[in-house]
């Protein structure tokens, strides 16, 4: 197990643990959450733990011309039922992402201080918001960081069914329209797999990461 140091860097990816954990320590400032991200790792821990930095064996991803939308979700979509926005309302979307209760989880690994340390991500230009409005109330959104031509999903919450998946939807439509090339979700879930996400093995996705942040 690796302890980082105020040395900016990170281990090889290689030398994670056989479930992903790559290192404990550090900080999420600015400079190392995107070193982080362009490495193919990111931070994963909950409040009153250590900071714990994970680059998994399998990496969840969508190959945007993989995205499912069912024949509801199109119904859905046609009837304009949400308003989506995009960067309108970011601090509101990593809030209700940390204060969402989920299935099978007692508390939330969205801390404080990473909300902040996200927030200076967007301010810089580096870390995006889909917002999902109904009337004027916030129903629905993710987040994530921007690392041209791939993005790097975060989080996402509902408090109306779909709304998330309406988020999720836009956020690829968005990306194919702006010449994006893959969305990383980092860990398999079934919501995801639903959508065409699939597990792809690490080194394939550091290789996609390197090939396609090496042009930026």
């Amino acid at each position: 197990m690796h302890f980082l140091t105020q040395d900016l860097s990170f281990p090889n990816t290689n030398e994670s643990t056989p479930d992903g954990l790559l290192a404990i320590g550090g900080d999420l400032s600015t400079e190392r959450l995107l070193l982080a991200y362009e490495s193919g790792i990111f931070p994963w821990f909950e409040e009153g733990e250590p900071i714990m930095w994970w680059s998994p064996r399998q990496r969840m991803v969508l190959f945007l011309e993989e995205l499912i939308v069912s024949h509801s979700m199109r119904n859905i979509i046609n009837k304009n039922i949400f308003q989506v926005t995009f960067n309108k309302a970011f601090r509101e979307v990593i809030q209700n992402c940390q204060a969402i209760k989920r299935e099978g989880q007692y508390g939330t690994w969205i801390t404080d201080e990473m909300i902040e340390s996200y927030c200076k991500l967007n301010e810089l230009g580096k870390a995006i918001s889909v917002e999902v409005w109904q009337n004027d109330t916030l129903v629905g959104g993710l987040y994530g960081v921007d690392m041209f031509p791939v993005f790097c999903g975060e989080s996402m919450f509902s408090k109306l069914s779909n709304a998330s998946k309406m988020a999720f939807i836009s956020l690829v439509n968005y990306l194919k329209t702006n010449q994006y090339n893959l969305l990383d979700c980092q860990i398999y879930n079934d919501h995801l797999d639903s959508l065409g996400c699939r597990e792809i093995p690490r080194g394939e996705f550091l290789s996609i990461l390197k090939k396609n942040t090496s042009a930026v």
